[in-house]
C-alpha cells in the first residue's frame, strides 16, 4: 500500500467562497501513480468545509453558481448570519481573552475589534456540512457520474485569507 500526500492553497474572499477542486484533485491523484483505492479530502480550517455536488451549469450575473447560491439561502435560514455580539454566544468572554494572548492577536483582531470574530455562524454551517469526504479511486480515476464535483467552500465572511485542503491518497 502506497500513501501520497499533498495539499491545495486556496484563497478566500471576505464572503462566502466556493472552489471547485475537483480538477486539483485528479491531478494529485495523476502524481500518486496510485491505481486503485481512496482519497481523503480535509479542511483543516473551523469555518471551512468540502462536499460532494453536481455542477449546476447556471451562474448568476456574479458568477455564483445556482446550487451554492440556494445552498446559502438554506443554511442561512438556519444559521443566520452573526451581526452582532448577541446574535450566537460565541465568542465568548473567554474566547476573547484567549486570543488576546496569541503572538499574532491583530490577525484575529485588527485594532482590537471584537466584530472580527463575529463568525459564529461560519462555524456552525461548517459544523453541518461536514470538514472530510473520502472518494473512491478507480483505474486512476475519480470514481464518480460525469456531474458530480467537489467543492472547497470558506463560511467565514470576516477576512481574506489564504486557506488550505489536505489530499491524501491511499492505495495501490
Amino acid at each position: 500500500m502506497v500513501v501520497y500526500k499533498e495539499e491545495i492553497k486556496l484563497n478566500t474572499d471576505n464572503k462566502i467562497t466556493y472552489h471547485n477542486i475537483t480538477n486539483e484533485i485528479q491531478k494529485i491523484l495523476d502524481r500518486s501513480d496510485i491505481r486503485d483505492g481512496i482519497i481523503t479530502v480535509v479542511s483543516p480550517h473551523t469555518t471551512c468545509s468540502v462536499f460532494f455536488e453536481e455542477y449546476s451549469h447556471d451562474f448568476d450575473k456574479d458568477g455564483n453558481d445556482f446550487l451554492q447560491l440556494d445552498l446559502n439561502k438554506i443554511l442561512e435560514k438556519i444559521v443566520p448570519n452573526h451581526v452582532s455580539s448577541k446574535t450566537y454566544n460565541y465568542p465568548g468572554p473567554e474566547h476573547y481573552k484567549a486570543v488576546r494572548s496569541w503572538e499574532n492577536v491583530d490577525d484575529y483582531l485588527p485594532n482590537n475589534d471584537e466584530k472580527a470574530l463575529w463568525n459564529g455562524d461560519a462555524h456552525l454551517k461548517a459544523t453541518i456540512i461536514g470538514s472530510s469526504l473520502v472518494i473512491d479511486v478507480k483505474n486512476k480515476q475519480l470514481n464518480i457520474g460525469k456531474t458530480g464535483y467537489y467543492y472547497f467552500v470558506d463560511f467565514d465572511k470576516t477576512r481574506d485569507r489564504v486557506r488550505k485542503c489536505l489530499i491524501t491518497v491511499i492505495g495501490e
